[in-house]
């Protein structure tokens, strides 16, 4: 068990509106957001790109210049601060990511490690949205690899189901990767994992040994006890606007400032320190 917890702020995500929900989109705001995060205890932020143009901002960019810029406004506002990269997209073209990643270098990327349909069922029993499949085959996992071992760029595999943990394995095992490990269990989504606290100790068996680890809980208020149970078992915390609006009583927050501070509290109940940036730069090897 690591006794200090590396805090990692989801910032804004893909699939939010910004009209709906107080998600930020341009550098200004990602930079406010990020310090807000980052004073409450946030070590990493993870970002996601958004269209700058007026009345855009809901959709997604891949545009490295837009990454470099909210990066920038970043660091500037959190000294020492590490970067977590989205590179998650579906369908076959996929260079915007692998650009940004490339060309940008952060510290951090997400490196999605498996497949899976993206699904989610209405109370009316109608999809939520066109069933679709979230594709990442091991030659797209290579690419991004390979993407990131150029750039210096540590990969956070992110495992939405208990095959692809294991997957993980396997691509340590054949070599595609060597280096620091990191997990991110993603929990909540309505086709993969649930968020459920009695999986961790399946998962915590079936990943890497000396694999670093984390949750990512999808949902509202009833996602706060996997946090505690995540804190308690020794993994490292996220929380932020990308997966979730809501705090342990129920409260629908403005700023990814107060999801931080209920998350920290989750450290703190299970006796362990939060980590600082330099910290977690160790903790994580993160070498720039």
């Amino acid at each position: 068990m690591s006794d200090k917890a590396v805090i990692t702020c989801s910032l804004n995500g893909v699939l939010t509106d910004p009209k709906q929900h107080h998600v930020p989109v341009t550098p200004e705001q990602m930079a406010r957001e990020a310090k807000a995060a980052y004073d409450a205890g946030a070590a990493i932020v993870h970002i996601h790109l958004r269209d700058q143009r007026p009345d855009k901002g809901h959709l997604p960019s891949w545009d490295v210049n837009v990454s470099r810029e909210i990066q920038q406004a970043i660091r500037e506002a959190c000294p020492g601060i590490i970067i977590n990269h989205t590179s998650g997209t579906s369908g076959p073209n996929y260079q915007g990511p692998l650009a940004c990643i490339r060309e940008t270098k952060p510290e951090i990327a997400a490196c999605n490690a498996g497949s899976l349909n993206y699904l989610k069922v209405k109370a009316d029993n109608s999809w939520a949205w066109p069933p679709m499949m979230f594709d990442n085959a091991v030659e797209k996992v290579q690419d991004f690899l390979d993407a990131m071992k150029d750039a210096g760029t540590i990969p956070e595999f992110e495992c939405f189901d208990v095959g692809i943990v294991r997957c993980v394995g396997m691509y340590v095992q054949t070599g595609m990767y060597s280096g620091p490990l990191e997990y991110n269990f993603v929990m909540g989504v309505a086709s993969g994992m649930p968020a459920d606290p009695e999986l961790l100790p399946i998962l915590l068996k079936l990943k890497r040994p000396e694999a670093h680890w984390q949750v990512t809980a999808i949902g509202r208020a009833e996602i706060w006890p996997l946090h505690q149970a995540c804190a308690d078992l020794g993994g490292h915390l996220r929380t932020g606007l990308e997966d979730t609006f809501y705090l342990a009583n129920g409260e629908k927050v403005t700023s990814n400032g107060q999801l931080i501070d209920e998350i920290a509290g989750c450290a703190r109940r299970a006796g362990r320190e939060i980590a600082s940036p330099e910290e977690a730069r160790k903790i994580f090897g993160v070498l720039h």
